[in-house]
């Protein structure tokens, strides 16, 4: 029998936290433990959390240090092989355990399975793309990471299992890194690991208007990617990825008026990395940056989406 650890970390989601638990719950697949690290919240997430009576939650509470530490304690404290990661506002449809079952049993060889994902804001849901190929619309691929998540990332805290031989090999979460612990994570593995991946979308993953991503503004708590400077050189994919990465960092550097932040990261980009309009944004001063960043929003509002800040 495959049997998992979930893994949820909470800060102040008192909103979100009964509805993640009871997708959780009700799984058509039952046979897990759940791991919740309360991160020190100080709205009534513990309230709601103790509210549920079920044998398989292992509830703790820390002082707030951080995501990345708190996901790192539910990983230690598991169990089982087969650790499912789940942020506390995200939801997985009631197969979503089985689905990463009949991965395992496809790629039996895999220790890093992934569904696709929906994402849901205040527009409603949409379903999340990839850069993959998939011209014979197979149900289960093996992909590599950076050529599949040119656009959106493969892998996500609320769709990914990762066997606990990984975190053995690669190390854990970096809690160095205030946002973005799980790209430097999911790039870590993307070096060593083919990903096994369901094209059936079954997460949801809520962009919420309070979300730490959206409280972060400075490009000094984003990872820097210097550490994989070496190995991008050797790595074609890799490069295109972290370059692709670093133009974000640009764009957020300009329009945080980080100017030395902003000059150190576009020097390791190669341009050939980049579309056309990035390579036009990359160009611009600042203040053409955040005009249109503010156009965004606006168009944003009207259902219009826009891919290129992201």
């Amino acid at each position: 029998m495959i049997q998992f650890s979930i893994v949820i970390a909470v800060y102040n989601k008192e909103n979100y936290i009964s509805n993640t638990l009871e997708r959780v719950i009700n799984q058509t697949y039952k046979d897990f433990e759940i791991i919740i690290i309360n991160d020190g919240s100080s709205d009534s997430s513990e309230e709601k959390i103790l509210a549920f009576n079920d044998s398989r939650i292992q509830y703790y509470r820390q002082e707030n240090k951080g995501a990345a530490a708190a996901r790192n304690a539910g990983i230690e404290k598991s169990k089982n092989e087969y650790i499912a990661l789940l942020d506390a506002d995200d939801i997985w449809e009631a197969n979503y355990l089985e689905e990463i079952i009949s991965l395992i049993n496809t790629f039996p060889k895999y220790q890093v399975f992934a569904t696709a994902i929906a994402i849901q804001n205040e527009r409603g849901i949409y379903p999340s793309s990839y850069t993959f190929n998939n011209p014979n619309q197979k149900k289960h691929l093996s992909l590599n990471y950076f050529k599949s998540s040119l656009k959106n990332t493969l892998l996500t805290s609320s769709s990914t299992v990762i066997h606990k031989n990984v975190f053995n090999h690669i190390g854990m979460y970096d809690t160095a890194i205030k946002s973005g612990q799980d790209t430097d994570l999911w790039i870590r593995i993307g070096l060593e690991y083919p990903i096994a991946f369901s094209t059936k979308s079954c997460a949801v993953y809520t962009s919420a208007t309070d979300s730490l991503y959206k409280s972060i503004k400075s490009v000094e708590d984003r990872p820097d990617f210097e550490k994989f400077v070496s190995q991008e050189k050797e790595n074609p994919a890799l490069k295109r990825f972290l370059d692709i990465n670093r133009f974000s960092l640009v764009i957020r550097a300009m329009l945080w008026n980080e100017s030395e932040k902003s000059h150190l990261f576009r020097k390791r980009i190669n341009p050939k990395s980049l579309n056309k309009k990035q390579q036009f944004l990359l160009k611009q001063p600042a203040w053409i940056l955040k005009l249109l960043y503010k156009v965004k929003h606006i168009l944003e509002r009207k259902g219009i989406r826009l891919g290129v800040f992201g």
